[in-house]
């Protein structure tokens, strides 16, 4: 099966992909932000306000996440310009406990693909914030940031516009602070999950260089987002959501 990578760091293009682009003198153009707050891309929505609870198996270890839509924003500079991002707050329990909180950004460009532009980590032990690993921002930290927060040069694409099968992009590509290869796998799944049956869900395969990560299913559905992550001995689904769900066939 020949993959497409639509990966905007070069790490991520295919070798053939390259010298296509060399022999004809042209490089990828970058994406274009207009109205980057209207994320309408299907598979990665925006509802600022809404939440996702999910449950999720770690080993022997069970936990919780929410997912926060914020209403608040952030702004970043990049490539001569500004682009304003919705903020994703990733809220972890364990236990009952706090064991990570992540705030993420995103923006949709012109073209319909949803980008990521970083993420900042507080890794919690017994209520007290114990590390940062994992946080990146395009342009680097700002005031208030996590000190040692790495500097990306180009937001990652979280989600095409129109993913076809064997695609395969990267989300994150800062190596070896985050790492994140995407492929679609299958469209048109459907995913059975405690919140719901969603029908239309795109599969897809994470993988990573990153020592010690395992690869990951995840599975997405239209209007909702993910909805469903297994891996080696962890497991997550969607168990509820204020985000309006399709309406089911009559």
């Amino acid at each position: 099966m020949k993959l497409r990578t639509l990966s905007l760091g070069t790490i991520g293009i295919a070798a053939a992909v390259v010298a296509s682009l060399q022999a004809a003198g042209t490089t990828p153009p970058p994406p274009v932000f207009s109205n980057p707050l209207s994320i309408t891309n299907p598979y990665h929505p925006f509802v600022p306000g809404r939440v996702k609870h999910f449950e999720t198996q770690q080993g022997h270890t069970d936990a919780e996440v929410f997912d926060i839509y914020h209403t608040d924003t952030r702004t970043f500079a990049w490539n001569g310009t500004t682009v304003t991002c919705h903020i994703l707050e990733e809220h972890e329990m364990e236990d009952g406990l706090v064991s990570e909180i992540s705030l993420n950004y995103f923006a949709q460009a012109d073209d319909g693909g949803v980008y990521y532009f970083g993420e900042t980590v507080d890794i919690y032990e017994g209520g007290v914030v114990v590390d940062h690993s994992g946080s990146w921002l395009v342009g680097g930290p700002g005031p208030g940031d996590p000190p040692g927060t790495a500097t990306a040069t180009t937001p990652g694409l979280f989600m095409p516009a129109d993913p076809q099968v064997g695609d395969q992009w990267k989300p994150e590509d800062l190596f070896p602070i985050v790492d994140e290869t995407v492929t679609l796998l299958r469209p048109g799944v459907t995913v059975n999950v405690a919140a719901g049956e969603f029908e239309g869900c795109l599969l897809v395969k994470e993988t990573s260089q990153l020592p010690g990560t395992k690869p990951e299913k995840k599975w997405y559905a239209p209007g909702v987002g993910v909805v469903k992550v297994k891996a080696q001995s962890e497991f997550l689904e969607l168990v509820a959501t204020t985000i309006e769900l399709p309406p089911d066939d009559p």
